[in-house]
């Protein structure tokens, strides 16, 4: 039987450093992100010698999640460990709320705006009008496109300021 720890009880060293290795790997579309930052970084647990580090994409055809496999294969190959599996997991379905704030506000400093409020169904999805200029933080904006640069954002742009900007959707 595999002995499984969380994420947040960390209880021996081979843990803890197995966790900061996959913690560490950055998200390649948003590279101010990091796995852990974003949520999409759900378990790190051991069976016997082996460590495996659990996934969830952001959506199930996101193009990112083989690169972000392979660079926390990698990580933990540098941390030592030489048994190590990635496992991609769809269930349950990622959720922009299990970004953390740090990861929101790394967002809004490279110039995205995070999603407003909560995943509540297909309304959160669609059903924003007010977002905040993460460039000059004016409220003045419009939608210009419900789809902006990936799949997981809408492209805005302030009337103030007159940027453009992506919007990560609440999902």
């Amino acid at each position: 039987m595999a002995e499984i720890i969380h994420l947040r009880e960390p209880v021996d060293e081979r843990l803890t450093r197995a966790r900061i290795a996959a913690a560490s790997v950055v998200d390649p579309e948003v590279p101010v992100l990091t796995i852990e930052d974003l949520g999409v970084l759900r378990d790190v647990q051991f069976t016997g010698d082996t460590v495996e580090v659990v996934i969830t994409p952001t959506y199930s055809g996101c193009p990112a999640m083989d690169m972000i496999a392979l660079q926390v294969d990698l990580a933990l190959e540098k941390a030592g460990f030489a048994h190590r599996k990635v496992t991609l997991s769809l269930s349950p379905a990622w959720t922009t709320d299990w970004m953390s704030e740090a990861g929101k506000e790394k967002l809004r400093a490279y110039g995205i705006a995070p999603p407003v409020g909560r995943a509540k169904g297909r309304g959160a999805l669609f059903g924003v009008d007010e977002i905040a200029c993460p460039h000059c933080g004016s409220e003045e904006t419009e939608r210009v496109s419900e789809f902006g640069s990936t799949a997981c954002k809408a492209l805005w742009r302030c009337r103030a300021c007159r940027e453009p900007f992506d919007y990560f959707k609440c999902i």
